[in-house]
């Protein structure tokens, strides 16, 4: 017997282990920076800022529900500005048009809620919306529709509901960077692991 396709084997075998295992690990690294984020006084705040590029960011004391997502994945060293600007400008066509803009603007095109939406979709990062609580893992990113046009996102993180049957969402709708029992409040319209 040949030594050199057991090697190979083995090889094979440690790459998917520690391939999934690096996954795992930002997975549960971005639901801590999550949960970091609402130890942070924030008002809520949907003005049009001028932002530096890249590692922009609005002030620290403002936000919406984008901000939270940005600062969790910036915390992990993903610039979503500079990853949804980029593809923006490669592929404008592919993002809704809601805004009626006929460019890209990188001060606010990844504070978008539909936009961050494309984003993932386009990066293949879209996961089924199911209504099993136990489908939505710490550092999954859940978008729902509020009503009419308004979507909101947030992330899931690994803490649990008092009847321990869901993990808890940071978010921002309006009173800051919280934590929430709130998964299945409104209609999920998007499922993410980035």
């Amino acid at each position: 017997m040949s030594v050199q396709p057991t090697i190979g084997i083995l090889l094979f075998v440690l790459s998917l282990y520690f391939c999934w295992g690096q996954t795992e690990t930002g997975q549960a690294e971005l639901s801590n920076c999550a949960l970091e984020l609402t130890k942070q006084q924030v008002t809520y705040d949907p003005s049009y800022f001028s932002i530096d590029y890249p590692n922009g960011d609005i002030p620290s004391d403002k936000g919406v529900c984008t901000d939270v997502i940005i600062r969790a994945y910036r915390k992990i060293g993903i610039d979503l500005q500079k990853e949804v600007h980029e593809d923006m400008k490669a592929h404008f066509s592919s993002y809704p048009k809601i805004w009626g803009l006929s460019a890209t603007d990188k001060n606010i095109d990844h504070r978008r809620v539909p936009n961050l939406m494309t984003f993932f979709e386009r990066n293949g990062t879209e996961k089924p919306i199911s209504d099993k609580a136990v489908d939505y893992e710490p550092g999954d990113i859940v978008c729902w529709n509020l009503g009419g046009a308004t979507t909101h996102i947030g992330i899931v993180v690994d803490r649990k509901s008092r009847d321990g049957q869901r993990n808890l969402i940071v978010h921002n709708i309006g009173a800051g960077q919280v934590l929430e029992d709130c998964l299945f409040d409104h209609t999920i319209i998007g499922h993410y692991r980035y």
